[in-house]
Formats: C-alpha cells, sequence, structure tokens
C-alpha cells in the first residue's frame, strides 16, 4: 500500500512545536537487564498540541472540519449547520455501544464514525455528493485531525529509536490511536514502524482493540506476545506520559514503568486518581535521549 499522499498530507500541515518545560527532576538511574522498549505515542513520542489524541475532545473546531471537508474534495451545502457537535455526538454514541457490549474504556473506529456522519449530511441534504469513496473519507478524517491536533516528533526521537534498535531491544507500542497514528510517525520518521524495528505485532492500537487505555487488556495482550517470544514482563520498559493511562495499567501488567515528563502539555500526574496515585513509576525521564543512560 501506497501511504505517500496521506504521510505528504501530514508534513504539509505539520508545524513545529517545542515541548513545555514540566519543572519535575529526571531519574535515570541505570536500570539493568531490559530486553523491550515500549511506547506510548501522543505526548510521549510526539508533542500533541491538546495532549492526546483529539478524538473525543469536546471542542469547537468548526473551521477546522470545513477545512477538512474541501481539502477531502466534498461540498457541504451552506455553512448555518454546525458540524462539530454532530461529530462528537457520533463519537460518543460509537462509543456508548460499545460500552453496552461490556466495555469499560471503549473506543472508536474513526473511519466508521465518518462513514455514519457522511451518510447523515447525505441523507439530511447537507452533503451535496451522493457518493463518497474511502479514499475521501480517510483525507477527511486525517486534514481534520492534522488541524484539530497539531503535532511534531519530540527531539531526539530519531535518534533514540536508532539507537535501541542498534543496541538489539525489542521495539513495542500501546497507544490509543487510530488509523492515522502509524501514519503520522511514518511521515515524521520517513519510514514505516515496521522498518525501525517496530514489529507490527507488537504495536497495541486502540482503534483496532476497539478499547483504550487505561484498559489493562491492551498491556496484557503485548506483555503475552512478548512473553511468547522469551521476553518476561520484568525485562520490559514502557515510557509514556499519564500516570492512569500508562504507568498503572504498565506496572500491573508487570512492566518497569518510566514516566515521561517532557511536555508540561501531556503531562498527566492524575494526583486526583487514588486508584493512580499508589503506583509509582520505576524512572523519571524529561528527555527521550535520557534512555540512553537509563538503558545503559
Amino acid at each position: 500500500m501506497d501511504n505517500r499522499p496521506h504521510t505528504q498530507r501530514i508534513l504539509a500541515r505539520a508545524r513545529p512545536l517545542e515541548p513545555v518545560p514540566t519543572g519535575l527532576p529526571p531519574d535515570i538511574r541505570p536500570l539493568p537487564g531490559i530486553r523491550a522498549a515500549l511506547f506510548d505515542i501522543y505526548g510521549t513520542l510526539v508533542i500533541s498540541a491538546s495532549g492526546d489524541i483529539s478524538l473525543a475532545q469536546e471542542q469547537n473546531h468548526e473551521t477546522a472540519l470545513r477545512e477538512a471537508f474541501s481539502a477531502a474534495g466534498l461540498h457541504l451545502k451552506g455553512d448555518s449547520t454546525p458540524l462539530a457537535p454532530g461529530l462528537h455526538d457520533a463519537i460518543l454514541s460509537a462509543q456508548e455501544a460499545r460500552r453496552r457490549e461490556g466495555v469499560e474504556f471503549p473506543e472508536v473506529e474513526i473511519r466508521e464514525v465518518w462513514d455514519s456522519v457522511l451518510i447523515y449530511l447525505r441523507d439530511a441534504g447537507a452533503l451535496s455528493e451522493m457518493l463518497f469513496s474511502p479514499e475521501q473519507r480517510d483525507t477527511l478524517a486525517l486534514e481534520y485531525e492534522c488541524r484539530a491536533n497539531p503535532v511534531w516528533p519530540m527531539p531526539g526521537l530519531r535518534g533514540i529509536l536508532a539507537d535501541l534498535r542498534g543496541r538489539g531491544l525489542v521495539l513495542g507500542i500501546v497507544s490509543n490511536a487510530q488509523f492515522y497514528t502509524p501514519l503520522m510517525m511514518e511521515a515524521f520518521l520517513g519510514a514505516p514502524l515496521a522498518d525501525l524495528g517496530f514489529d507490527p505485532d507488537l504495536c497495541v492500537y486502540s482503534f483496532a482493540e476497539r478499547e483504550g487505555k487505561p484498559s489493562a487488556r491492551l498491556y496484557e495482550k503485548l506483555a503475552a506476545r512478548l512473553q511468547a517470544r522469551g521476553i518476561a514482563p520484568q525485562e520490559c520498559l514502557y515510557t509514556g506520559n499519564d500516570q492512569r493511562n500508562d504507568i498503572r495499567p504498565a506496572h500491573d501488567t508487570g512492566f518497569h514503568t518510566a514516566l515521561f515528563a517532557g511536555d508540561k502539555r501531556s503531562l498527566r500526574l492524575r494526583k486526583d486518581d487514588p486508584s493512580s496515585s499508589t503506583v509509582r513509576p520505576d524512572r523519571v525521564l524529561t528527555e527521550l535521549a535520557q534512555l540512553r543512560d537509563l538503558l545503559s
């Protein structure tokens, strides 16, 4: 599959962002015996203007939505009907459907959400096109995300991934994500994640599982796949920026944990969450490059 049209769109919309210091001191004491380096994405490997993937955030991105429709070659009739509330409601409705299936932390597949929004707009007479292609839908979703949640790679990202791969560490991911998240990483890093050392089997994304963090199942799934390769949980280091979504479930799975405190926008200490505040990360990073010393 040729991802270049999407990665080129991502790069065209991206603008440099700088992390905002958090003031937390790092703790990068060497952690021996680690064979696998595992990561969250938003707020850890990439700077996120909103601090996380933007999906269910109730913000008014009306202008961004209309620009995304235009970029996807879709034409709205008139400009009086707000689009943002409809998208937000569609996401919440899809999440509620999963919740009724017994999923505590439901996740949506954003392409299915956009399908329902486009069909509704078409049937309501608000969309000029009677038919729309999967490519248009995907472009719409990607163009909107780029506008609603600008992202940029964390300083040192490319170098530290090359360093870890060069040391022979296994690389993996557990992250809230959508189909465009791996494309975003490919755009920034110049190659698919699989070519950079991330085995697709060790990348657990919320949209593929229809379940989001802090679900323990996501971490347990990755742990089981690692154990099948002879790598025990205590031989893994998981790095993430959220005490509830990342550190607690990774700790409960048996992974060592590193809290990434490199950007004030995305650092989530969750001091008001009793279930999270009792679990302390093994280490604290304020720069990705500190992994070199931590894993030396």
